[in-house]
């Protein structure tokens, strides 16, 4: 998407197209038509960076949310081994919980 100019002669608007991997230029012209294709180029250049800065805050938003529920899985996991102490369990050594013997002291 360019406004050209070769051999000191008028300039002329060219479109860039990727076509089977390799860019492709193609020649829209000069003068009036050639002015409203670039308008209207740009306007759609302007609605795709639109939608690009959408999916960037949604993407923003999504990634806020991971880290709450993140979070809230730590703070759940720590209250769940809590209550597990409190009720006379021990982790064992591959993470289950197993309820501690109970020991009886002859003194």
């Amino acid at each position: 998407m360019a406004w050209e100019a070769r051999n000191g002669r008028g300039r002329y608007y060219t479109r860039s197209k990727r076509l089977n991997g390799r860019v492709v230029r193609e020649y829209v012209g000069c003068g009036p038509m050639a002015e409203s294709a670039a308008e209207a180029d740009q306007v759609q250049r302007e609605q795709v960076w639109a939608e690009k800065d959408k999916f960037k805050a949604l993407r923003q938003q999504d990634q806020e949310m991971d880290d709450l529920v993140s979070s809230f899985g730590s703070v759940s996991e720590q209250l769940a081994k809590a209550a597990l102490l409190l009720a006379g369990f021990k982790q064992h050594k591959l993470g289950e919980w197993r309820r501690c013997r109970e020991r009886t002291y002859n003194g």
